[in-house]
This record gives structure tokens, C-alpha cells and sequence, in this order.
């Protein structure tokens, strides 16, 4: 086993994947997806990526680098998506205030979701939608048509194993005839405890028929609990369902600005972790308890295991709309409601742009601009004179 000794600061992620391969790669302790994820954060800009050369256009300096791995779990890789995600979700954003919604499950489910993750994230998902769906619909509370956008976690700030989703929801909407704009009020439009029970009902009537159709493995250890639907049910009822409503957002360029720091997360970056010696490693976590930043202190074997058990199974999508924000419904519902605000949906200035030159406006500078001659270009396959453009 390979020894780890990094200085504060200087310690990554994938060092302390390096200092484990033979305890988790050669030994066989993940699956598929997380055997993945392991050897591509590990390997992230080294060789055995491949690399690239860029050669200037003009003064000939020539500059090699090394592959991203662009998993989705990898912290390298994660800044640029999270930039064009964002830029591309301005112009779908109604101009309006957003409330922030968190819906999580009781302890008893989470080895159930674990073991069956792409059902059970797929169930907590839709529950969560048509609970928010159902509320706005009632007249008693607001009587509109809403929609969503729903992103999954599944960590707390230790790496513990806490699924839970994070909604932004638009605070009205258009009422059931299309015909005016309903605003909601200060407040959520339907009381937290309403919203759990709903929520609640919903999960477990789709968890019932998922396991009366034998589509989800059972935890051994709790066999006796999914034995009978009664004795289920009874614990389930018994649980109160944390729903809890976050802070408000005032408009669409809040949310915009709290989405891209926030939805292409993945479970700890390499900026939270403090040291790391051939046996434990040191991380920052916030303890909400009291809302202090402390610091963790965990076996290495232990602090990968806890990262890995956030590895979501392959092609998995971590962000979802609803409603009228929907895909679906973004030329249709979403502009009937620009029409109702008497607002006018803007397109993206970045529309029609490259990937690159969407990145230089972001940057405000050219990032392929030659930092030796500092006039040319770094373009790739240089020859006689000519290249193709990174």
C-alpha cells in the first residue's frame, strides 16, 4: 500500500484514492459504476488519460497537457459544466421569487434506497414532484399549476449516506384556467406539515407497489420490516418526514447564483480536505447542530468508503424539472406564463456561440490566448502553418 504524507493544502482527493487501490480496486469492494468513478478520479490529468499539445499560431511555443477524466463525481471536473449549465438555464428561469425546498426520508428507508438506488432516487424524485404538484393544484391553498427543478444529493457534510432533494420552486404560478398569474404569498403557499404528509402518502403508496411487484431488493437485515405491508406501513406512519423550507430567493439572478455553486456539487472537494498520513485523513465538515466548521478525523479506508457510497449509477440524471418547467413545456406552459407577467423571455447572449467562446465571455479573457508571446493562439495539430482551434 502506497504512503500518503501531504502537507495542508496540497492534499487531493485522488492521493488518497492512490494510498487505497489495493484495498478497494484489487480487492473488489465496488461496483461497476464506483470501480468507474475510482479509476477515473485517480487517473484525472495524468498520463494514463492521454494528453494534448497546443502549439502557438504565432510564436510556435508549444504547451502539453494531460486529460480531465470529466466524471461527474470527479472535483477537477465539475467547474466548467457547472458554467455552461448555468448560463444555459437564464433563459428558462420565469423572473420571479423561488422558494427553496428540502424533502428527505426517515432512517429505516436508507438501506432500502442504497441497495436499490436507481428506483428509490427515481421514487423520491416523483413523490417530491407531485407532492409540490398537488399542493399548488388545491384551491384551498393556492389552486395553480406549478413546477419545479429538483436536484438529488445523497451526502451530509461528514460523507455520511443522507439522500434528500433540493427543489426550487416558483413562488406562483398560473391558475387551472391559464388565465391569470397567482402569486403566492410571503410564505410557503402550503403549511411544511401538509406538504410532509403529502409527500409521505405519495412515496409510499409508489414503494408499495414497487415491492408488491418484487422490483426491489429487500435488506437482509430487515426482511421481518418488509414481511408485511402492515408492519411497514405502521413504521412509516410513525416517522415524521423532514420537509423543511430554506431561504427565499428575490429573483431568477439569485437562483442563478446560489444554482451555480450549488447543483454540480459532488460529495467533498479537494479545498475541504486538511491533511492526510498513510492511516487517516483530515477534512473540514459543518456541524448544523450548532453551525460551526470543525474538523473530521477518519481512517483513510473509512473516508473512501463514505465517497463512494455517493457514486450514482451510470446515465443516472441529478437534475430534473416538473411542471410547467419542464422540458416539455418550456415553448408551451413556460410561454404562457411570460405572457401572463407581461414579460418578455430574453434569449441567452450565448446562444449560438462554441463552447470556447461562451468560456471567454465567462472569463472575460481567451483562455487559449499564448502566455509567451501573448498575441497568438493555442490551437491543436499545428502543421505548415495551420491548426484546428482547441
Amino acid at each position: 500500500m502506497e504512503t500518503v504524507n501531504q502537507r495542508n493544502g496540497d492534499t487531493e482527493l485522488s492521493d488518497i484514492l492512490r494510498s487505497q487501490k489495493e484495498n478497494f480496486l484489487i480487492r473488489g469492494r465496488l461496483c461497476t459504476d464506483q470501480m468507474r468513478a475510482y479509476n477515473d478520479i485517480l487517473h484525472c490529468r495524468t498520463s494514463k488519460m492521454g494528453s494534448h499539445t497546443l502549439t502557438c499560431d504565432t510564436c510556435g511555443d508549444t504547451r502539453t497537457s494531460y486529460n480531465s477524466c470529466r466524471n461527474r463525481h470527479c472535483p477537477k471536473c465539475q467547474y466548467v459544466k457547472q458554467l455552461l449549465w448555468v448560463e444555459k438555464l437564464k433563459c428558462r428561469l420565469l423572473p420571479v421569487r423561488y422558494f427553496h425546498v428540502v424533502f428527505t426520508v426517515p432512517e429505516f428507508l436508507k438501506p432500502l434506497f442504497y441497495l436499490n438506488q436507481r428506483e428509490c432516487y427515481s421514487m423520491l424524485f416523483a413523490s417530491s414532484a407531485l407532492a409540490v404538484k398537488k399542493a399548488a393544484s388545491n384551491p384551498a391553498f393556492l389552486g395553480v399549476e406549478s413546477g419545479c427543478l429538483s436536484v438529488l444529493h445523497t451526502w451530509g457534510q461528514a460523507l455520511n449516506y443522507h439522500p434528500h432533494i433540493h427543489m426550487l420552486v416558483p413562488a406562483g404560478g398560473p391558475d387551472l384556467d391559464h388565465m391569470e398569474w397567482v402569486a403566492a404569498k410571503k410564505m410557503f403557499f402550503v403549511p411544511v406539515k401538509a406538504l410532509s404528509q403529502i409527500f409521505r402518502g405519495i412515496f409510499m403508496e409508489k414503494l408499495f407497489f414497487a415491492l408488491e411487484a418484487n422490483q426491489l431488493r429487500v435488506p437482509e437485515k430487515q426482511k421481518c420490516l418488509y414481511a408485511a405491508m402492515g408492519i411497514l406501513k405502521k413504521e412509516a406512519y410513525s416517522k415524521f418526514w423532514h420537509v423543511y423550507i430554506k431561504k427565499t430567493f428575490k429573483g431568477a439572478n439569485q437562483v442563478v447564483s446560489y444554482l451555480g455553486r450549488y447543483t454540480h456539487r459532488v460529495a467533498i472537494s479537494n479545498s475541504r480536505i486538511v491533511s492526510v498520513n498513510a492511516t487517516t485523513v483530515k477534512f473540514r465538515w459543518k456541524d448544523y447542530r450548532d453551525n460551526k466548521t470543525k474538523i473530521m478525523d477518519l481512517p483513510c479506508a473509512e473516508f473512501i468508503r463514505r465517497f463512494m457510497q455517493h457514486v450514482l449509477p451510470n446515465g443516472f440524471y441529478k437534475i430534473r424539472y416538473y411542471g410547467i418547467m419542464s422540458s416539455a413545456n418550456s415553448k408551451t406552459k413556460m410561454e404562457e406564463c411570460f405572457r401572463l407577467l407581461r414579460i418578455t423571455r430574453f434569449i441567452s447572449f450565448y446562444q449560438g456561440l462554441s463552447t470556447y467562446e461562451i468560456l471567454e465571455e465567462i472569463l472575460g479573457r481567451d483562455p487559449f490566448r499564448c502566455t509567451c508571446c501573448n498575441r497568438g493562439r493555442m490551437v491543436y495539430g499545428l502543421a505548415k502553418g495551420k491548426g484546428k482551434e482547441p
